[in-house]
């Protein structure tokens, strides 16, 4: 990929082709300065990109080339708040919803998955929430078990996910049953998942509970703010040559390491003094993302 200096507010680039995959080269104009914020850009793009169906960049530095929309509706599964618009992802990831979604069709109790954020049409930052689900391949599942999957647009604006933590976050609720951990087991397992985010209590209590083949433990990660729905994050797909894969998983079942943030929870060290504050995070700007998004928003 070949950055060329911006002229007049424009970034000329060797850029993907507007009805080919992200590796076709294209020079394309851009009426856009280097410095203009991403999640603007991307948040106003009501639809995807005409082009194969490609991740690139990172989960939290990315777009994607080629969406497709997960269904409003479907015999096991409902997307909720549709306002939003982000019920849009890469193939696998709508494929690996609808299988994970008949499987939860299939516990005690459960009629399926309410899904929540997946992407925006087009990827890229967000206007709002994540810094994630920029690729196609996050997606939100909340922890509602669905009794009923008719649900109106207007009531999947007000119902809200049930939160199966305690305040705290260090331990579970008693809205958490075997279900819950039945359904993270397998998602864990399926080959196709490269992680899933999770509030450290959850974590702990599979931790203790799981029996049998334990491996599947190592892809549960805590993170905070998942205690009403987790985060399911993809593997970049075969041939996908743009996206950029994440670290490999530490080695173990994380089961130590999960424990140590429930004691940070419950017993919280001092503060260090010494540690230098936080800089604030920035606005992610087009000139930060791949070149090739650049020919994602450039596509019709």
């Amino acid at each position: 990929m070949i950055r060329r200096p911006v002229k007049a507010l424009a970034l000329v680039l060797l850029l993907a082709a507007c009805g080919g995959g992200p590796a076709a080269e294209e020079t394309v104009t851009i009426p856009a300065a280097a410095g203009q914020v991403a999640k603007s850009a991307f948040g106003a793009q009501p639809l995807p990109s005409s082009q194969v169906p490609s991740p690139i960049g990172g989960y939290s530095r990315g777009c994607q080339a080629g969406a497709v929309r997960l269904p409003e509706t479907g015999p096991t599964w409902q997307a909720m708040r549709l306002s939003r618009n982000r019920n849009w992802a890469q193939p696998v990831t709508v494929a690996f919803l609808r299988d994970l979604s008949v499987y939860a069709a299939s516990l005690p109790g459960w009629s399926g998955l309410y899904i929540g954020d997946l992407s925006q049409p087009r990827g890229g930052p967000m206007t709002s929430g994540h810094a994630s689900h920029q690729t196609g391949l996050d997606a939100d599942i909340w922890m509602n078990p669905p009794s009923r999957l008719d649900l109106p647009t207007a009531e999947r604006e007000r119902i809200s996910a049930i939160d199966v933590s305690r305040s705290d976050g260090a331990r579970v609720n008693d809205r958490w049953s075997p279900q819950h951990e039945a359904l993270l087991r397998h998602a864990a397992q399926d080959p196709r998942v490269a992680r899933i985010f999770i509030f450290p209590g959850a974590k702990a209590e599979m931790c203790r509970t799981a029996s049998g083949d334990r491996s599947w433990l190592r892809k549960i990660r805590p993170w905070w703010g998942h205690s009403a729905h987790f985060h399911v994050r993809l593997n970049c797909p075969p041939g996908a040559t743009a996206c950029a894969a994440q670290d490999t998983i530490p080695p173990g079942d994380g089961c130590a390491e999960a424990q140590a943030w429930v004691e940070n929870i419950l017993n919280p060290p001092p503060p260090d003094p010494d540690t230098p504050a936080a800089a604030p995070r920035r606005d992610l700007t087009l000139a930060d993302l791949p070149g090739q998004c650049l020919g994602v928003l450039a596509s019709r």
